[in-house]
């Protein structure tokens, strides 16, 4: 009896164990509260549970057609096309491809730039966009520690994530007017001139997110002028090269125009916009460096970053993006195509402002159409952004950001009227 007891103890005592290692275990997550939701997918989650066969969404900042649908370029059907079954899906090395990078470089510096000529550019296939700026957001971490990053108000809203997330100190520079839904010139180059001198800027290169706002060339050479007085460092998001203006050599303006001025730059580059590659998470991210020895160097740094990040980057989209920007006629056909998704979006700003100028709106909407690129910043305060949800089904992000691609002949008068409805009492 006594040894049945025992043993009974013993069974209490370790199921009294397990309860605590259980009780234990089970605490290790309690205190993580639900992170708050992304105000750009937040919209496209509630677009998508809304019954209502009226809905639009304007909030999605991919490329549709006129019907509302995704697109896939031709030139990347015929890239796929040739890769199907003549390519192995080895790991590509930490930098990632060569022949995409060395092509990606052509787009962003001068296909017979001195820069790629001297190999005075170091350069690594990124994660798309993102990627590239989070590979650099570290570099300038662990390379500049006492750096802080200037980013623009307002800028596309992972800009603040990545530079948080690498724990690199964020200031912010004046550039969106909202009376003149313009450019704060003045007080942007202001704000140049008064932060430290070496201090890093983000800028975007061009189609700027989320406003579509973008300077003129004259502004740029400004601008370029301010920051190399100051010694400052220029770092630029071009995301929508060629899907701006429907010209890759246009968008790619501000670049050359530091290049020009001497400026050490770096450039984060992606397929996503002006490929439709937005699953193929296919970017570049480069630095020019002073000479080809210092290129080196930065490049092994950069790889070295990356290494535990992510290891190398995905083969099959850099296959597609350096299938075609290498072969004359796809680039060609590439050209065409992005020209046309360009061009469609200019249209349709050109619809939306007339629409509401039909309507008898009082309000201006010259912005709609000075501004360029995927977004429109409209003006709309959160409040009646809410109403455009509420009363129209029409979706968006609370700042008044309207997705151009979102808008089709079909939709852009429903749109119109709306909008005039949520803002005449303005």
């Amino acid at each position: 009896m006594a040894s049945r007891t025992m043993i009974s103890r013993g069974r209490v005592v370790h199921l009294q164990t397990r309860s605590l290692g259980a009780r234990f275990m089970s605490s290790w997550w309690n205190h993580v509260e639900p992170a708050p939701k992304d105000p750009i997918l937040g919209v496209t989650e509630a677009f998508l549970a809304d019954p209502s066969p009226h809905k639009v969404n304007v909030g999605v900042g991919a490329y549709r057609d006129d019907n509302g649908k995704p697109v896939v370029l031709e030139c990347v059907r015929a890239a796929e096309t040739i890769i199907a079954g003549n390519k192995n899906m080895e790991y590509l090395p930490m930098g990632g491809s060569m022949h995409m990078v060395e092509e990606t470089l052509k787009l962003a510096y001068g296909e017979n730039s001195d820069l790629i000529r001297d190999n005075k550019i170091a350069a690594i296939q990124a994660l798309s966009g993102t990627g590239a700026c989070r590979v650099f957001a570290d570099f300038q971490k662990r390379f500049k520690p006492d750096s802080h990053i200037y980013i623009p108000v307002p800028t596309w809203s992972n800009h603040h994530n990545i530079w948080r997330d690498a724990q690199v100190p964020q200031q912010t520079f004046r550039y969106y007017h909202p009376e003149t839904k313009g450019l704060d010139f003045a007080n942007l180059m202001e704000d140049l001139k008064n932060a430290p001198s070496g201090s890093f800027f983000l800028l975007h290169a061009c189609a700027h997110n989320p406003t579509g706002v973008d300077p003129t060339e004259e502004q740029w050479k400004e601008i370029s002028h301010q920051m190399k007085a100051k010694g400052h460092f220029p770092f630029f998001d071009m995301a929508y090269q060629g899907f701006a203006s429907g010209d890759p050599e246009r968008d790619a303006k501000a670049i050359r125009i530091f290049l020009e001025d001497g400026h050490l730059i770096g450039c984060a580059q992606s397929y996503a916009k002006n490929m439709g590659l937005y699953g193929q998470r296919v970017g570049c991210l480069s630095l020019v460096c002073d000479d080809n020895k210092q290129a080196i160097a930065v490049k092994s740094q950069l790889q070295q970053i990356a290494r535990p990040m992510y290891s190398n980057p995905p083969v099959h989209g850099a296959l597609v993006v350096s299938t075609i920007l290498s072969d004359p006629n796809l680039k060609n056909l590439w050209l065409e195509e992005v020209k046309g998704m360009a061009d469609r979006i200019i249209g349709m700003r050109t619809a939306l402002r007339e629409n509401l100028e039909n309507l008898g709106s009082t309000l201006s909407w010259e912005h709609i159409t000075n501004q360029i690129g995927m977004f429109c910043y409209s003006g709309m305060t959160p409040e009646q952004v809410d109403r455009l949800t509420s009363e129209y089904h029409i979706y968006m992000t609370r700042n008044g950001r309207i997705s151009m691609a979102g808008v089709t002949t079909g939709n852009v008068g429903y749109l119109a009227n709306a909008i005039h409805e949520v803002t005449k009492s303005t």
